[in-house]
């Protein structure tokens, strides 16, 4: 199979070049998935697929493209790849589109990246429904008198791809993963009804929490959110729970993508090296992180993955730039994209956290918002819990957290010692000193 995929990819790799392309990369993908859940013990959605797609990459000239087609026969894909180099010779010219050079693209590479659990193609059908409904039975009991609905699910997909350009990269990888959790509503005071979930994903079925574990958890966060109160505004400390960290983070980050530097949107903009966040605070991305959920051998472009400090300590130490901003900001090529983000973690539990606050609030989740990769401005709804004397006291809703992430991150007074290991953004909880939770 792994030989009629490759000759399969260099015939067209060979054929686009002959209808005129000067330069091509072509990527055929395949994926299997298998999407399961469950609503009142019974299967509510089942959907199960194998797709297979070829994309091709096209540059006539500073002319691109990319398009893709599901149909891998010759006949066909000769037809296709003809009407797509039509296609590409009508695009605006932009001297700055090709392919890498030579010199940066990765080759011989060795996977080492454990990606890939071979028990997944044995977990028979019976197996994935049953682990789902012991997640919908545990959340069911767990929520007891208080649960309105329950749903509960799981996705296995299996992935494979095989790139070839024509600057010589060549590439291949095969990998799985696998996602399972549950979601409840609760009947509280009046018309309340609060909603929490719990998710974990994993390379290998056998990292994974149990399933009762998992339904057990989607009910106690939504439990916790009974009888949650609109506080008055006032300045404390927030901790921000691992699990939904990344969901802040992500706005900071906007701030170190290349487009947003080269089209000046970005509030880092000239800030290599400056300190813009607190010096316990360092942003890790690594690739290279054996059954990490993004990790890879070589990115988009073809380099060969690197781990690589964004921010050192609370400085500004690089970019994620790939080959195209490179060329049009003058400047050397990182990566175009993030894989396992970490955030290394400290040494207190959020328990030692909330004793240290003394006072403050727990986030466990966020709601809406917005953020200016501009302005660093952002803004969040936030739920939680207001903790006393390091004791949780009384569940919050409908409440916002605004800020700039040019202060924001430099208010961090300690990091949690809990990594989240179940998502590719592995950050620990942070504690935040003086932030405005706007409510009343």
């Amino acid at each position: 199979m792994k030989n009629e995929i490759t000759n399969l990819c260099q015939w067209a790799l060979e054929e686009t070049l002959k209808k005129g392309a000067t330069a091509c990369k072509v990527s055929l993908y395949k994926s299997k998935f298998v999407d399961i859940s469950y609503r009142e013990h019974k299967p509510e959605a089942l959907k199960e697929a194998t797709t297979k797609s070829i994309w091709i990459d096209i540059y006539i000239d500073g002319r691109y493209s990319s398009q893709g087609t599901p149909d891998l026969r010759k006949a066909s894909l000769e037809k296709f790849i003809e009407k797509a180099c039509q296609n590409t010779g009508f695009i605006e010219q932009d001297p700055f589109r090709s392919l890498p050079d030579k010199k940066y693209i990765g080759t011989g590479f060795s996977d080492t990246l454990n990606t890939f659990d071979p028990q997944l193609s044995t977990f028979s059908p019976d197996e994935k429904h049953e682990l789902v409904k012991q997640i919908e039975e545990s959340c069911l009991a767990r929520g007891g008198s208080k649960v309105i609905s329950v749903q509960a699910g799981a996705n296995f997909s299996e992935d494979e791809e095989f790139i070839v350009a024509s600057n010589g990269f060549t590439g291949s990888n095969k990998s799985t993963s696998v996602w399972m959790g549950a979601s409840m509503s609760a009947q509280d005071e009046g018309d309340r009804r609060p909603n929490g979930n719990f998710w974990v994903g994993s390379r290998f079925v056998g990292d994974l929490p149990s399933a009762t574990l998992v339904g057990e958890n989607a009910a106690d966060r939504t439990l916790r959110l009974m009888g949650a109160k609109k506080l008055p505004t006032e300045t404390l400390p927030v901790i921000v729970e691992n699990r939904v960290a990344g969901r802040l983070l992500s706005g900071f980050l906007a701030g170190f993508m290349g487009g947003n530097i080269q089209q000046k949107r970005s509030f880092l903009l000239d800030k290599i090296g400056q300190p813009v966040a607190s010096p316990k605070f360092s942003i890790i991305d690594n690739p290279l992180l054996p059954k990490g959920l993004n990790s890879r051998l070589y990115d988009y472009d073809g380099f060969a993955s690197k781990k690589r400090t964004f921010l050192n300590n609370g400085v500004v130490e690089d970019f994620f730039i790939d080959w195209y901003y490179s060329r049009k900001l003058n400047c050397e090529p990182t990566t175009g994209s993030r894989s396992n983000l970490i955030v290394p973690p400290g040494t207190l539990s959020v328990g030692q956290l909330m004793k240290k606050a003394g006072r403050g609030i727990l986030i466990t989740d966020f709601i809406g918002g917005n953020s200016n990769s501009t302005t660093g401005d952002f803004s969040l709804g936030v739920i939680g819990q207001l903790f006393e004397n390091g004791v949780p006291v009384q569940a919050i809703a409908e409440m916002n957290m605004a800020d700039n992430h040019l202060l924001f991150w430099n208010k961090i007074e300690e990091l949690g010692n809990d990594p989240w290991i179940y998502g590719g953004w592995q950050s620990p909880s942070i504690m935040f000193n003086d932030v405005v939770v706007a409510g009343v």
